[in-house]
């Protein structure tokens, strides 16, 4: 089973890689974003530590986490996240790191794929047999984020000036996908990397 990372900006079109991926190649999708969602649910790993540092007030009437009101918190204050994050970011990782060994045990999958934003910066380099950064132009990625998710063009810019550059995804990551093409050229391009 070949673990690959996936990484790279806002607006590279991640999704669209990840979409390949699992439709030509049965691969096993985990976005780290939705994962950690949820591990915030009751009786799931983070809960009752998020719970614990952010008081019973960031509670909804079912129990679950208003994920608004722990945003409303945590992006007031760069401490709070700091807490937020040394929470969930383990608890992912930790989480990521039994599934793999479940599914090598099982042995049904040739591909096992990690999605997240910031994979390099929370060590998954030494999960992933190999980084895979998806690239496209700022101008392509900033129509992209227009055209999907509305705002206005400084919105985005300043997202995308508040991420990794991309020099650092190059000098991390050991294969490049150009998708600023199109989809079949992408589709080109991960099945040479794959059937390789």
């Amino acid at each position: 089973m070949r673990v690959i990372g996936i990484t790279g900006g806002i607006g590279t079109g991640k999704s669209t890689v990840l979409a390949i991926l699992e439709k030509e190649y049965q691969a096993y999708i985990v976005e780290t974003d939705k994962l950690a969602h949820k591990l915030m649910s009751p009786g799931e790993i983070a809960y009752n530590q998020i719970v614990e540092v952010f008081g019973t007030d960031i509670l909804q009437e079912d129990k679950t986490i208003d994920r608004g009101k722990l945003g409303g918190i945590v992006f007031q204050d760069e401490e709070k996240l700091q807490q937020l994050n040394k929470i969930v970011h383990p608890a992912v990782k930790q989480y990521i790191l039994k599934d793999i060994d479940e599914k090598r045990q099982e042995g049904q999958l040739a591909y096992y794929v990690i999605e997240a934003a910031l994979l390099i910066e929370d060590g998954y380099k030494a999960i992933c047999d190999e980084l895979w950064y998806i690239y496209a132009s700022q101008q392509l990625r900033v129509e992209r984020l227009l055209q999907g998710r509305g705002g206005t063009e400084e919105k985005w810019l300043q997202v995308i000036r508040n991420q990794s550059s991309e020099e650092f995804y190059r000098q991390h990551c050991d294969v490049i996908i150009d998708n600023g093409k199109s989809v079949d050229k992408t589709t080109e391009t991960i099945k040479a990397l794959l059937c390789k």
